[in-house]
This record gives C-alpha cells, structure tokens and sequence, in this order.
C-alpha cells in the first residue's frame, strides 16, 4: 500500500532499532483517511472468507479494525485491557505482552459478542513478536470460532511475528513491511538495507 509506505517514510520516527514511532497518523492521532484505505485494503484482501467478526486489541489496533468493518459491514470487537464493572457475564481471556510497551496484560472479550459461528478477521496496527494476534487467536479459539486471517498495518519484518503467527497456521496480510531500522532510517522490505 503505496500511500502507507509514503505516510511512514515522512511521519515514522525511528527511535532505536527495534521501535517505531507513527503517533503522527496511527498511534496517537488518526489519519483517518488513511485509515479508511487501510480497511479497504483489508476488505479487497479478504472479501470472499465470510467475515462475521473484524477482531482487535484496544487502543492503537481500533483505528484500522473499526475501518475494516465499516467495509465488511459486520461488527468490531475489541479485547479490553481491563475489566469494566459493566462486564458482568463471562468472557474469553489471554494474557498478552506488549512489545512496545514490556508489559503483559491480561485482555477480556465478553463471551456475548464472539461466537462459534463467527469467522474473525483480526487486526493489529503493528506485528513485532506477534504475542498480540497469537492471544487475540486464543480467544477466538475459546469462542470455537474461526480465525479466516491477521490484517497487520506495519510490520517489523526483521522481528519474528510472522513465522509465529504462520506456525500457528495463520494466514498474514501485512500492509506495510520493515525491513530494517538500521542507521535512523526505515528501510521497507524488497528495498536495499
């Protein structure tokens, strides 16, 4: 996605070789058209599975997920870092770390919403370790539901979520692909290092 690419070339901050920053346009501050492309992309990539669920982890992955349903027209569920006091039927749980942030949270879908009739697409803003998708998976597999695919905005390819998500058996569309973060500079994969 070209117009992706461009965005994190000019707004992307590089602050060590392992991290990222889009606070610009994903993390922070929405660009939202940009957002609605994202899940048009999304939509084109995965309009023939029978999606009934678009999935994602609050907060930065509700931006993207909440465009893809819009085109999918089917609803957007977001696990929840913690549990409201309105919460008061059982839930899906998974504990899940965050690269970015060194923590682990435990994530709660209320079991009312995700179903073993649902096929789910997750989607994530970043694939890093892919510890997110993997505990988002695990939900969808308490519910008995279906994971159709992950829909990743940016992923740090040089990092190993995408072969832990496809061990997994899952099916991976990434967006945007970093190759590397070498030297201040984001260089995208299939560009020279």
């Amino acid at each position: 996605m070209d117009l992706l690419k461009q965005k994190v070339e000019a707004d992307g901050v590089v602050i060590d070789e392992k991290i990222l920053k889009v606070d610009g346009f994903l993390n922070h501050q929405i660009d939202a058209k940009l957002m609605h492309s994202v899940g048009q992309t999304f939509y084109e990539q995965f309009k023939e599975t029978g999606i009934t669920k678009i999935l994602t982890i609050e907060a930065s992955g509700i931006a993207p997920a909440i465009m893809a349903a819009m085109h999918f027209d089917v609803p957007c569920l977001f696990a929840k870092k913690a549990k409201p006091s309105t919460l008061t039927k059982e839930a899906y749980q998974a504990d899940i770390h965050s690269f970015t942030k060194n923590t682990t949270s435990t994530v709660i879908v209320a079991k009312e919403f995700l179903g073993a009739h649902d096929r789910v697409l997750i989607i994530d803003d970043f694939l890093a370790n892919g510890d997110a998708s993997l505990g988002l998976n695990e939900i969808v597999q308490q519910a008995q539901a279906t994971t159709v695919g992950v829909g990743i905005v940016v992923e740090k390819s040089f990092q190993p979520g995408r072969e832990r998500l496809e061990q997994a058996g899952l099916k991976v569309s990434s967006l945007c692909k970093v190759a590397s973060l070498s030297g201040n500079k984001v260089t995208f994969v299939g560009e020279e290092v």
